[in-house]
Formats: structure tokens, C-alpha cells, sequence
């Protein structure tokens, strides 16, 4: 008996794993491999998440799309922050204004996909503009969390900080002049840091604390925080 009742369950999973395979949409069906071209579901984050335990396919996930990056050879033992091999970002759909942006492989995709899926729609959606620069404080920067003790991701260069966004008919969007504002701008701001939310594990803008009243901090470590 016990014997038929695992043959039975057995062809139930497989049956529920094929009914997934089948007709879910990948964005929703974790068992499809990652592409970062693919809409937003609900599947997405849990595969971002994944991206942190297989380089590889990280790395190939970002080729297909079409992001262009360097890897970056692991420091010495003497750095102050030694990382290990890490990938530089070169050309990605929307210019990046600011320092070299430095990454861990998952964190630049889940930021792949914040631009591409909720930045640039979001300009078009409000603005009717595309958009043409992203505006940061950059990502790797050996250094605590700011009033402890504690490393921050960025010494892991496992995060990036975003201090405004430029549209192509001259439009300028800064955390710092428009967050909470009643306007097309305060929307913009409010709606790509909400969604961000769904895509890296910990998000922080001006509504967290003084240290962050010019800029959204997106990460990838192992917390999971959305203010």
C-alpha cells in the first residue's frame, strides 16, 4: 500500500511540475531558468535571489540580454575591502552617471531589471519622455554603515545608490528636491522606489533615515527591508 501511495505522489508532482512547465508564464514559474528580459511576475525576486548561488548562469543571464560588462579579478589580501571577482558594469540600456559601478553579478541583474522594467516604462508612462541618464553616488565603497560598526553592502560591492534621473526632453528628477512631492516627479520617484521593493532584497530611500534624504539605496545582501 505504502508503496502505490508513493508511486501516486510521485506522479503528482511530476504532473504539477509539467502543469507549471506547461502553461504558467515564466515571470510567474520559478521552474523556467532566469531572463532578465522577462516581464515582471511572481517568480522574479526568488530567481534574482537565486542568481546569488550560480555565477554562471548569473553571467549568461546578463549576456542574453545584452549588458556589456568587465569582470573584474579578485583583490589582494591587502585591500582594505578585499573583494572577490566582481563584474564592472560597461553599457547596460540607459547611460549611468557617476563612479565606476562595480557589482556583484546579482546585484547588477536585479538593477537590469529595475531599469528596464520599471524605470524607462515609468518615464515614458508619466512623462511621455524616454530616459536618458541615471544618476548615481556609485556602488563599491569600503565602509560601515553609517553610525556603526556593521560593513555596509557597498564594501561588498553588493549595492548601488541612485541620487536622481535625467529624461531625453531635459527633465531632471532628484530624490533629494522631489521625493514625497505632490507632482508628475514625486509620482515618478515614489512608484520606481516601490517596485524596487519586488526586485532587490533591501531598499532604503529618504523616508528611512536623515543618511538617505538624497537617494535610494538598493542592495542584494542577505536582509530584507523596504522603507
Amino acid at each position: 500500500m505504502r508503496h502505490w501511495r508513493l508511486i501516486l505522489l510521485t506522479i503528482g508532482v511530476l504532473g504539477l511540475a509539467y502543469l507549471l512547465h506547461r502553461f504558467v508564464p515564466p515571470q510567474h514559474n520559478p521552474l523556467r531558468p532566469p531572463n532578465l528580459t522577462e516581464p515582471l511576475g511572481l517568480a522574479t525576486y526568488g530567481k534574482l535571489t537565486e542568481l546569488k548561488y550560480n555565477e554562471k548562469t548569473c553571467r549568461q543571464a546578463l549576456l542574453d540580454a545584452g549588458v556589456e560588462f568587465e569582470v573584474r579579478v579578485a583583490d589582494g589580501a591587502e585591500a582594505r575591502c578585499p573583494l572577490p571577482e566582481t563584474l564592472q558594469l560597461k553599457r547596460s540600456l540607459t547611460p549611468y552617471r557617476g563612479a565606476p559601478l562595480r557589482m556583484t553579478c546579482h546585484q547588477m541583474a536585479a538593477l537590469y531589471m529595475w531599469e528596464r522594467h520599471v524605470l524607462r516604462p515609468q518615464a515614458e508612462k508619466i512623462f511621455d519622455s524616454p530616459l536618458r541618464q541615471i544618476q548615481t553616488y556609485g556602488s563599491f565603497s569600503c565602509r560601515n554603515i553609517a553610525g556603526t560598526r556593521t560593513r555596509s553592502q557597498h564594501s561588498y560591492a553588493n549595492a548601488i545608490d541612485i541620487t536622481g534621473f535625467v529624461l531625453e526632453d531635459g527633465t531632471e528628477i532628484r530624490v533629494r528636491d522631489h521625493w514625497r512631492e505632490r507632482s508628475d516627479k514625486g509620482k515618478y520617484l515614489s512608484r520606481v522606489h516601490r517596485r524596487a521593493c519586488h526586485l532587490f532584497s533591501v531598499t532604503l530611500g529618504p523616508d528611512y533615515d536623515a543618511a538617505h534624504a538624497d537617494h535610494f539605496h538598493l542592495d542584494m545582501g542577505h536582509a530584507e527591508t523596504c522603507r
